[in-house]
């Protein structure tokens, strides 16, 4: 009761710093209920003088409300399909750029965490040079046998891990009383959004797990001779401290600095684009937050992509959904694109292929009738949203976190080069995944992992079929008399049941002032 009326009270301050900032604004009323439509009334009289015309108004709101919402709202900008696109490109200028903590306490992490004085192992140990709301970077010379080293030191902020567990109680409570008021929430799995970005929170505050994320993409790429990532140093890494190979480079949002380097812009964006769609479709492992900040050209001329805290992972399943629909697009096949989603079982059987294709044709064909440099990724996976919701297509988080960092790759590309076709950069990566893996070849291997697993089933077979003799055994004796209850069992039951109908009916207040921004499709 009192963890509630905490989780409660929690909610409706984000609710009011929400309100002010004039988040409401973004709402459409007419979906929800009359009573989410009159809390939504009430919460934007709280809105300050202008801050519905102000387009950065959910980053700002975000910002107030501390480290653990910078975050949330960064994860938010990855699904348009819960805030809709305009909300999302708002909380793309989210920047997760915190004021530093104190010099004296990164430095006590750094000593604890080695074990050793700082200069037993930096010859230089220099302030923060960028500071965001789980960790701070500090450039250091690391001390090695062939001299000293440049390298970067990540660490995590003192107390964080404290703060984000009580943010993420209250934001799964909230998720938990959206899905029992709102169909729409159900729809688009609100708990499951809250699992998935504690489950991103949890490893970027363990930053061996961001050492083995470089190390894993550094072994998948090892043969792409124009991608790289920084070589993490095992030795002086743990769970609240990074120290990795430092990259000098030049952003990707510099253009006059990468002109005057002599790079060229149009094979940069083709090697930002490749290398992702390398990255999702060859290895279904993939960096999931490719902004400007955190991409650089080497004096090699190569990619450098650094940060690996938010990463992308797919199945066989998901890159041959993705192989085949981008194929798809490109051949103007929608037949085959529709085919996939029911295939993947995506689509509810119950649907017509026929009609979904009619949909998905509704898509490609105003693509194809553009100049390259006139379509929008961003339009296009707007497009297939809407239709998405009207075959009752389930929000898949990956898909939904993959088809975003495309959006905002395909933003780094047109920065570079405006008139970049990605249909036809993409072809070349996506030709080659559908050639070996659904061609002769993929078919044999295919066929060996079948085999594989139904040998592994076969050896299993006795102790499963025990396993299922004893069960059954169980429960022939428990319900030989019939199943029965304590009546405790049944007092409690019946006091939830009582207790959750009154919380449900208080929680619509609750959730129409500090959750309608989550539970429905902000324009």
């Amino acid at each position: 009761m009192f963890g509630a009326l905490v989780h409660i009270a929690r909610n409706i301050r984000a609710g009011y710093v929400l309100a002010r900032e004039g988040v409401f604004s973004r709402v459409d009323p007419h979906p929800l209920p009359p009573m989410a439509q009159l809390g939504l009334k009430i919460a934007r009289m709280f809105e300050r003088s202008g801050a519905e015309n102000d387009p950065a108004r959910m980053a700002k709101a975000m910002a107030r409300l501390g480290p653990s919402y910078v975050k949330f709202g960064q994860f938010l900008a990855t699904r348009p399909d819960i805030v809709g696109f305009a909300a999302a490109r708002d909380l793309e200028a989210l920047q997760d750029r915190m004021e530093a903590f104190p010099q004296e306490l990164a430095e006590a992490t750094l000593t604890e965490t080695l074990g050793r004085p700082i200069s037993a192992v930096f010859a230089e140990f220099g302030p923060p040079v960028a500071a965001a709301s789980i960790a701070q970077v500090h450039k250091a010379l690391l001390k090695t046998r062939q001299g000293d080293k440049p390298v970067a030191v990540k660490i995590v902020r003192p107390g964080i891990r404290g703060r984000f567990a009580r943010d993420l109680q209250a934001m799964r409570f909230a998720a938990r009383l959206a899905e029992a008021i709102s169909p729409e929430a159900r729809r688009l799995r609100m708990r499951e959004v809250v699992e998935t970005l504690a489950r991103s929170v949890t490893i970027e505050m363990d930053l061996r797990l961001e050492a083995a994320a470089l190390s894993e993409l550094a072994e998948n790429t090892e043969k792409d001779e124009e991608f790289r990532v920084p070589v993490p140093e095992w030795d002086y890494t743990d769970r609240d401290v990074l120290t990795m190979e430092w990259i000098d480079g030049i952003k990707l949002n510099k253009l006059e600095a990468i002109d005057a380097a002599g790079h060229d812009r149009e094979v940069l964006s083709r090697v930002v684009l490749q290398s992702f769609l390398r990255q999702a479709i060859r290895d279904g492992f993939f960096h999931a937050d490719m902004h400007p900040g955190n991409l650089f050209v080497d004096g090699q001329g190569k990619l450098v992509a650094i940060d690996a805290g938010i990463m992308g992972r797919i199945g066989f399943r998901e890159q041959r959904f993705l192989a085949e629909i981008l194929l798809g697009f490109i051949r103007r096949d929608y037949l085959r694109v529709a085919q996939v989603h029911f295939e993947a079982g995506y689509v509810p059987r119950h649907h017509s292929v026929l009609d979904f294709a009619q949909a998905i044709r509704a898509i490609g064909e105003p693509i194809h009738n553009r100049r390259a440099d006139q379509i929008s990724m961003a339009r296009v996976l707007g497009l297939l949203f809407e239709i998405t919701a009207i075959f009752d297509m389930e929000t898949r988080t990956e898909l939904v976190m993959l088809q975003k960092t495309m959006v905002v790759v395909e933003g780094v590309c047109r920065h570079l080069d405006p008139h970049l076709d990605i249909w036809k950069v993409s072809d070349p990566v996506v030709r080659e995944w559908i050639e070996r893996n659904l061609g002769p070849v993929g078919k044999i291997e295919d066929a060996g992992r079948g085999l594989s697993t139904l040998a592994g089933v076969a050896a299993r077979a006795p102790e499963m079929a025990l396993r299922a003799e004893r069960l059954l055994t169980q429960l022939e004796r428990e319900t030989e008399n019939g199943l029965s209850l304590a009546p405790r069992s049944i007092e409690r039951a019946g006091e939830a049941g009582a207790w959750r109908s009154r919380l449900l009916v208080g929680a619509l207040w609750v959730i129409a002032i500090a959750l309608v921004v989550g539970v429905v499709n902000g324009g």
